[in-house]
């Protein structure tokens, strides 16, 4: 798709700075600045080097400033607030902004037009910077660009100490070499600091400040009534590359998803090539990796067990969600997957209940759409110990009960997705019963029973399912209210009307009879259903809190207590065309529901979708501005309207 925003959308700086845009390198690197290029976040950077995939991150060129000359007069053209009040406002001269896979800003100032790209490398720590000039005047112009760097840990700031050291081509800081070559003309300049203000971190209750610093210049001028092109490459790797040839093989790339994924929506074609920027190489396994969310997230196991069947499924990656899913195969440990990947000499960390169970339904779908037999008896003896595990009980209180549904937590340790811990508050405590984790529990008992069948392998629990389906009817239905409880744990929180039990429904096997469905999903769009995701807890409860803002120890209060989640939102859409029988009735009202996805994707990060919305009026994206699992489960939507 192609995205464009006019004088109008940013006509003050604080507009300007509402959207940004996101393009990935496939290592955990990325460039994401707003879209009058501005840095609105400590996280925001031109250059976002990852030396270790996917979460050695390196603030490495943090922003451009930009100017043209034109005679004595110097105009700006980058935009930034900094530190003491001050400002570049490169931001007037915008006449437009437009995102299509690539970045794009159009400047006019007085018969001079200037056209900037940036451009990213797959597979490299490499950014490309183009400017077209068009001089129309009948006088020369010169067109400026002074880099800042951090050389920075992500999140870190600079040091009074540390210094920068050019050699020709080579800048160098902090154990970091960074190459550059340009056509433009470079001239060293004395060593200068800047100090910024991101308002962007302001309101999230961030670290308000950042600094910078630069050490070279460089220039190209163009003569009058003509026409010529600044090329920039800055990389870890190696900048003597032609940038147009970087360009040219990003659109390539993107296309090849496109073509790859198959959807005719254009916003499930742009879904598709958004949903690769979560797709990383992790080098502590040698594998492949899904990163949660951007800038904050690195690869979670649960996380990546939600979004794989939208983010590589659905879009015909079969191999990278084998890949990925043999990654976590090889960590399974006592029947649980890891949460958090081993970093250098510390252990993973398996504190999820759901990951396990999620990955049995990845190997499912994977096998859905391939019918790769061969990858089931792979994985078979995995999936054999996550079922022990969870029957016989493992970590963090995970086992089965008498009644063949499985309990969870303990402590201060939350294992569900909703895992928010303030201190030694616990905000949304759910140790007991969960309901999606005992839905997730019946659907993977189903999916061995058919896989054991499949490799003519003896099933080791007849019975069991059966035991879990009319214990679940018996302790979630709640006949009043016409939905589920939230989880069993004889407490108040038990009967709070919560997103979770839509899972319950949505999964490709499910417990309940058509009817008891057909209420839930009814009653899910009543009390948490919005156009943007499921609030987490219902708005008539005493709990609710309508706004996800301020200081982190306010906003986690918050996370999973009303908050708007995208991710959910697909569960639902799958959930009510099951129970609506697929019909094209039902495909046409999911269809109408979703075209409001357009003016979600053009506002925050553009073409992706966020992890959060304030509870009561969502209306601007909050947390991660790119999460992979909004992404993914939104398009696991289109796969069952466009594909079945």
């Amino acid at each position: 798709m192609r995205w464009i925003y006019g004088k109008q959308d940013f006509n003050t700086i604080a507009r300007g700075q509402e959207n940004c845009y996101l393009l990935t390198n496939g290592l955990g690197g990325f460039s994401s600045m707003t879209m009058t290029g501005s840095a609105a976040r400590n996280d925001h950077a031109v250059l976002m080097a990852c030396v270790q995939a996917p979460n050695h991150r390196y603030n490495v060129v943090h922003r451009l400033a930009e100017s043209l000359r034109i005679g004595e007069k110097l105009f700006p053209l980058s935009t930034q607030e900094l530190a003491d009040g001050s400002r570049e406002e490169g931001y007037r001269y915008l006449s437009a902004f437009v995102y299509e896979g690539i970045p794009l800003w159009k400047f006019q100032i007085a018969g001079v037009e200037v056209h900037k790209e940036i451009g990213m490398k797959h597979g490299e720590n490499t950014v490309a910077i183009r400017y077209r000039i068009q001089n129309r005047k009948k006088c020369p112009v010169t067109l400026e660009v002074t880099p800042f760097f951090q050389f920075t840990k992500k999140g870190e700031d600079l040091s009074p100490e540390q210094k920068m050291a050019r050699r020709e081509n080579v800048i160098a800081s902090n154990g970091l070499e960074l190459k550059f070559a340009t056509n433009g003309t470079v001239v060293g300049i004395e060593e200068t600091r800047e100090l910024y203000y991101y308002s962007y971190d302001v309101c999230d209750g961030r670290r308000e400040t950042g600094s910078a610093m630069a050490d070279h210049r460089i220039s190209l001028t163009v003569s009058a009534e003509k026409e010529a092109v600044l090329k920039i490459v800055y990389s870890l790797e190696d900048a003597k590359q032609d940038a147009d040839v970087i360009f040219k093989e990003m659109k390539q790339y993107q296309k090849t998803l496109k073509e790859q994924a198959g959807f005719r929506s254009p916003v499930a074609c742009e879904l598709a090539k958004s949903a690769d920027a979560f797709v990383s190489k992790r080098e502590s396994t040698g594998g492949s990796t899904i990163l949660a969310g951007y800038p904050f997230f690195e690869d979670w196991g649960r996380d990546t067990m939600i979004a794989l069947p939208g983010i590589c499924i659905a879009t015909g990656q079969y191999d990278t969600a084998k890949e990925i899913l043999r990654t976590f195969a090889v960590h399974e440990q006592k029947g649980l997957m890891p949460n958090l990947f081993p970093e250098g000499e510390n252990e993973p960390l398996y504190n999820t209940v759901d990951a396990a169970l999620l990955f049995v339904n990845c190997v499912y779908l994977y096998y859905e759409a391939t019918k790769d037999q061969a990858f089931v008896e792979e994985m078979y003896p995995v999936m054999e110990r996550i079922l022990k595990g969870y029957r016989e009980g493992t970590d963090y209180g995970i086992h089965m009960d008498e009644d063949g549904l499985i309990l969870a937590g303990e402590g201060l340790w939350q294992v569900t997705w909703m895992d928010v811990r303030v201190g030694e508050i616990l905000p949304t405590p759910r140790h007991g019963k969960p309901v999606e984790i005992n839905a997730y529990w019946y659907n993977a008992l189903c999916i061995m029973e058919r896989f054991a069948a499949l490799l003519d392998q003896k099933w080791e629990y007849p019975g069991l399912k059966e035991q879990v389906k009319q214990s679940f009817a018996e302790q979630f239905w709640m006949e009043e209210k016409h939905c589920l409880k939230d989880l069993v744990s004889d407490t108040e929180a038990d009967r709070q009307i919560r997103c979770n039990q839509i899972w319950a429904v949505s999964m490709p096997f499910t417990m309940l009879d058509p009817e008891k469905e057909q209420e839930i999903v009814e009653t899910v769009f009543e009390t948490l259903y919005t156009p943007y995701g499921l609030r987490t807890l219902e708005m008539a409860d005493g709990e609710f809190h309508p706004f996800y803002e301020g200081p982190m120890e306010e906003r986690d209060m918050a996370y999973h207590q009303g908050t708007v989640w995208t991710f959910p939102l697909g569960a639902y859409y799958l959930a009510f065309l099951k129970v609506n029988g697929y019909t094209e009735e039902a495909k046409k009202i999911v269809k109408g529901q979703l075209e409001v996805l357009e003016s979600a994707l053009r506002e925050g990060c553009i073409g992706q979708l966020p992890e959060i919305y304030d509870g009561e009026n969502p209306t601007r994206s909050k947390g991660c501005f790119a999460q992979a699992w909004s992404v993914g489960e939104l398009l696991r939507v289109y796969e069952v309207i466009e594909k079945g």
